[in-house]
């Protein structure tokens, strides 16, 4: 394990807690695996302190358990864990992204060149910031909804499947698919067709599920 470049005081516990997180969902540490406390504040040239605190930030956000004698592990999401989540995110999604064809065109304008931005991204085999991207995405989609609530339940569950939807593209074929399901996102969006995205965010919410499932 290998973490780059040293830390900024001034934002310690943001990018401790944003290390951490990227180690889990890119599956540097793995689900069931204990999180290596001492090696990782070697790493990233901190005390312990603040890596304990940002593991309570990533326990409440489901992604790591805290456990007796054990310290932090990787949650370990079962088949029905992870069909259940993407279930409801889908549910969320695809009612956000329904109100998303009826608002600005500007807004809608930046989803869309974000999703040119992801191609380019995916040509260059650039997995993690393609990802980063896509779940930018996916929150901005949310967002344009303009449901306080509906982005609260979002942002919760997001969190918590973050390493799940990194991991439904951990194949060249599985890739391909979820850039050719967002292409049809994009493409509703822009002909602002609440029926062609409605079936398109379905679609990608059931080839995800089949996706991760099939690999857990």
């Amino acid at each position: 394990m290998s973490v780059k470049d040293p830390i900024a005081r001034t934002s310690l516990h943001l990018e401790v807690t944003s290390r951490l997180r990227n180690l889990i969902v890119e599956s540097q540490i793995k689900p069931g695996e204990r999180v290596p406390e001492l090696e990782i504040s070697r790493d990233l040239g901190v005390s312990r302190t603040p890596i304990r605190e940002a593991l309570k930030v990533l326990a409440s956000e489901g992604l790591v358990e805290l456990l007796p004698l054990r310290g932090a592990v990787v949650k370990n999401f079962s088949s029905k864990d992870a069909a259940d989540m993407l279930e409801v995110m889908g549910l969320l999604e695809s009612f956000a992204a329904q109100k998303a064809c009826k608002t600005d065109q500007h807004r809608i304008d930046q989803v869309l060149a974000m999703n040119e931005k992801m191609k380019v991204l995916y040509a260059k085999g650039k997995r993690p910031e393609y990802f980063d991207l896509n779940q930018k995405i996916h929150d901005t989609l949310v967002e344009m909804a303009d449901n306080e609530s509906l982005t609260m339940l979002h942002s919760t569950l997001s969190k918590r499947m973050r390493s799940l939807r990194y991991s439904g593209n951990n194949t060249p074929e599985n890739w391909r698919g979820a850039l050719e399901d967002h292409e049809e996102i994009a493409q509703a969006l822009a002909s602002r067709d609440v029926k062609k995205m409605k079936r398109a965010v379905n679609d990608h919410f059931a080839n995800t599920i089949r996706r991760v499932v099939k690999d857990r």
